[in-house]
């Protein structure tokens, strides 16, 4: 095994070691359970020595079958309260896992997320989930039971028979175990390709799905099916030779374990024959040999699952190995309350090392200022927030809050400092009431309520049959892009932050209600400190300042007036959207007439 798969055993031992008196007793059990099994064909033995007439036994020995009753149940007893007891540690170690690679997911980078393919991360964490339930079981559970009873029947072969039987017996666990690792490795390869073209499989579907307006648009039903069905068609390929393979071993298997049988079988009768050994001896034999092979026959089968395990655990555990760009640093203080400033000092920034996006950024936002940035699609504005939210740490420069680094604070309290308005609103997949909420969890309904107001949402919310339980849809596809933007609006308002961050808040609103919510974020972010990233000029003219970016540079600065008469880029955008916005007017006035 690869040295990866075993640190993820490693890994689940603290899981272990939370509940370790659990693992004990469920291994006393354990222990128990296999002295009754190897128990029974001993017992067996006596009855049918005692039963034999050539002994002269006159009575039934009820005692010797009282025992053998009651070491069948104990069997059965104790394996049953081993599982009950150790059902409890498994499940814990699922949800801590699962917990913590969903945890260190939200702690990554925005840009692993960018690039990462949701239906196959999703996949591979389910795999591993359940794979951590198989190994711990195995391991504890059929490994372990199996090198017990092997030693037991081992001991017993050597107390009561000649070397050739244990000879036998070792000789064909030996061979079994070889041919049994050799081919699963082989089988192993085949797989993990197998597990790579199911999640790939998985991602096609779920991006296509999620993508089902695109798909409409452009008829491209067919298409889609064509490429998920390619993906099918190769995991069916990769799915039936591993089956294969899987036949190849159990067969080969099942061979050297009726050899071992027949030979050990033809020694007993043997010395059966020659009077060496009496008719319960040769049950005894029997009985141990079933006792050891079928167990033995699992080992085949847990030796493929734990392999099997691991793989799926070692891509869960790949994902908690992905490194956190973004961390905080050691010994970080909380960002303090109350009013707070911003600088961007000097500030550059690239996604890649061959695009940059920001070059020598530098501006102020004083407490309870706004500051607007406009420009056009694709000159770096609305990577200003991600930078002040520290998705991403700049290239070079400082982004100050009250003086202090974002890089010296918390990150979680940097961010419960800041709200957002973003221009693109994803809502989650529940209820209205659910989504705004999400602002401030902790939030009472009438909170909510008040929040919607603000917005502009509340009355129609009420509009709707279920109110505020209706339910969104994916991505909150059910309501309009207006609708998505007022509900994002309600939610950093309920979050009562003393950053606040409009990015293109009203971009996707028509002119009446933009000119309505507009006063009320002005009104809200009074006192507030500010950033408005702004394509529409007319929603910015009352900022303290406003930046003009052009290709991720600060190419004018200044408030609205200034910016008009120094006849730059500025006021050249404020002409060409004054008579876009003048032409509207004729055409909605044309068609009101």
């Amino acid at each position: 095994m690869k040295r990866n798969e075993w640190s993820a055993l490693a890994a689940l031992l603290p899981y272990l070691w939370e509940y370790k008196w659990r693992v004990v007793l469920a291994l006393a059990c354990l222990v128990v359970a296999k002295l009754a099994n190897v128990g029974v064909p001993l017992v067996m033995k006596e009855v049918v020595d005692g039963l034999d007439p050539t002994l002269q036994v006159i009575a039934v020995p009820v005692a010797l079958l009282a025992i053998y009753g009651l070491l069948r149940f104990s069997t059965t007893l104790f394996q049953e309260l081993r599982d009950v007891l150790f059902i409890r540690v498994a499940q814990r170690a699922m949800r801590r896992v699962a917990l913590g690679v969903f945890r260190h997911l939200h702690s990554l980078s925005l840009r692993f997320h960018l690039e990462r393919q949701t239906g196959g991360m999703t996949r591979d964490i389910e795999r591993g989930t359940n794979g951590i339930s198989t190994l711990l079981s195995y391991l504890l559970f059929s490994i372990l039971p199996v090198i017990l009873e092997f030693g037991l029947v081992a001991a017993v072969l050597l107390a009561k028979f000649d070397w050739r039987f244990a000879a036998v017996t070792f000789g064909a666990v030996v061979i079994y175990i070889l041919f049994t690792v050799v081919v699963t490795e082989w089988r192993m390869e085949i797989r993990r390709r197998a597990n790579e073209l199911d999640s790939r499989a998985s991602t096609r579907a779920i991006d296509s799905l999620l993508n089902y307006e695109t798909v409409k648009y452009f008829g491209n039903e067919e298409f889609e099916a064509r490429r998920y069905d390619d993906n099918l068609r190769k995991y069916e390929d990769a799915a039936t030779k591993s089956e294969a393979s899987l036949g190849i071993l159990n067969i080969g298997q099942s061979l050297i374990i009726a050899a071992a049988v027949t030979a050990l079988m033809f020694l007993a009768a043997e010395g059966v024959a020659a009077k060496a050994f009496t008719i319960g001896d040769l049950v005894l034999v029997n009985g141990l040999l079933i006792q050891l092979y079928i167990p033995l026959n699992v080992l085949g089968m847990v030796y493929r699952n734990i392999k099997q395990s691991l793989i799926d655990m070692d891509r869960m555990f790949r994902l908690l190995g992905e490194h956190r760009e973004v961390e905080d640093r050691s010994g970080a203080p909380e960002l303090p309350s109350g009013p707070l400033s911003v600088a961007f000092e000097s500030v550059d920034f690239h996604y890649e090392k061959k695009r940059q996006i920001l070059f020598d950024a530098s501006f102020e936002i004083p407490a309870g200022h706004r500051v607007a940035v406009v420009g056009h699609s694709g000159s770096g504005k609305s990577t200003l927030a991600r930078l002040l939210y520290r998705f991403y740490d700049v290239s070079n420069g400082r982004i100050l809050i009250n003086g202090v680094d974002v890089r010296d604070v918390k990150q979680a309290s940097l961010r419960a400092a800041i709200g957002i308005v973003p221009q693109d609103t994803v809502l989650f997949n529940d209820t209205i009431l659910y989504n705004i909420r999400s602002g401030r969890p902790d939030a009472t309904d009438q909170e909510v309520f008040e929040a919607a107001r603000a917005a502009h949402i509340h009355e129609f919310i009420e509009s709707l049959p279920k109110k505020y339980e209706t339910a969104v849809g994916e991505r909150g596809l059910k309501l309009s892009g207006g609708e998505k933007q007022r509900v994002a609006i309600a939610r950093a308002l309920l979050k009562n932050p003393h950053i606040l961050i409009f990015d293109e808040a009203t971009s996707a609103l028509d002119s009446r209600a933009e000119k309505a919510i507009q006063a009320e974020l002005e009104r809200i972010s009074q006192g507030r400190t500010t950033l408005v990233i702004a394509h529409r000029l007319s929603t910015v003219m009352d900022a303290d300042e406003i930046l003009v970016l052009n290709q991720g540079r600060i190419v004018e600065r200044g408030t609205h007036a200034e910016l008009v008469e120094a006849g730059g880029e500025y006021a050249r955008l404020w002409a060409l959207q004054q008579q876009q916005a003048h032409a509207q007017e004729l055409l909605e006035s044309a068609a009101a007439t």
